[in-house]
């Protein structure tokens, strides 16, 4: 009888000790669940974890085309010529260069192509993110021309023209653009420096060190489509002193969490001769596009 006695405090126990389990491991998952919840708010880190070796990342075809002057040299220094030289950084794993420079009697040319890849040090902000802020100041930097107006888009300063008052035809042909905000917003930037020069001549403008010449018309420095994720075109004829004029073509792109710059010049023989813009800007923008097909691949 005395035995039986002890059996309820037993089940008690027993109960409580469970209790107190469970009670524990409520805390824990509650504990568990904000500790993950905390996890989640850390931003994604970017899509390339390194960086492509960019001497080897211009293709040789592209190379012969853009370093013309090549073809002559000897078989060994052609060689050279097309290895070009690594530029020197202190971190290869965040930036890395190569450069290329031939002389030829007609010309002297030279390729620029730098990859730096953005890392992010805020937990808050991503490295994507970081990236689009060193892209917008190397864009902003460029301080690229407002964009010309379409030929079909609607301009204000033609209803003046269209109506019936005897005033307003008068008043539309007047050549003084500067009444009109909009016809001066939409002049090339050329156009609105008073220094601009007649083609052949310096003039002082954006990108340029020495002076600079604005690009023929649809030439101008832009925002390009269809490269990367953000990509600009910058565009600068310099001359410097006596010394013949180089014209300098610089594309900028971003893919994910690295910004790549392609950089190409041409420097005449002769004073007179003047790099073709045109030329110059659609094998740079072959290099960049060959170069953002790599990083995609």
């Amino acid at each position: 009888m005395q035995r039986k006695v002890y059996v309820p405090g037993v089940a008690l126990l027993a109960a409580l000790t469970a209790g107190c389990t469970g009670g524990s491991g409520t805390d824990s998952s509650t504990t568990d669940a904000k500790a993950g919840e905390s996890n989640t708010s850390v931003a994604a880190p970017g899509k390339y974890r390194t960086l492509r070796e960019p001497c080897g990342a211009v293709d040789r075809s592209l190379l012969r085309d853009l370093l013309p002057g090549a073809t002559t040299l000897p078989e060994e220094q052609q060689v050279k010529a097309y290895d070009g030289a690594p530029a020197v950084t202190y971190d290869t794993d965040r930036r890395v260069g190569c450069r290329w420079k031939v002389d030829s009697p007609g010309a002297t040319h030279h390729l620029r192509v730098d990859f730096e890849r953005v890392v992010s040090y805020d937990s808050e902000v991503s490295d994507d993110d970081r990236a689009k802020e060193v892209y917008a100041k190397q864009e902003v930097a460029a301080d690229l021309p407002a964009p010309s107006r379409s030929p079909d888009e609607p301009d204000e300063g033609d209803d003046p023209r269209n109506g019936d008052g005897e005033d307003g035809g008068d008043e539309s042909a007047s050549p003084d653009s500067s009444a009109s905000p909009d016809a001066a917003a939409s002049k090339p930037a050329g156009d609105a420096d008073p220094t601009a020069s007649a083609p052949g001549g310096d003039a002082s403008g954006a990108g340029g060190g020495a002076g600079t010449q604005t690009p023929p018309e649809g030439l101008e420095p832009r925002i390009l489509a269809d490269l990367g994720d953000a990509a600009f075109l910058d565009d600068a004829l310099v001359r410097s002193g006596s010394t013949a004029q180089r014209r300098t073509v610089s594309v900028v792109f971003r893919t994910s969490n690295v910004v790549v710059t392609v950089q190409y010049s041409e420097q005449p023989a002769l004073t007179a001769d003047l790099p073709d813009s045109k030329e110059l800007q659609e094998k740079t923008q072959a290099v960049a596009r060959r170069l953002a097909e790599q990083f995609n691949d």
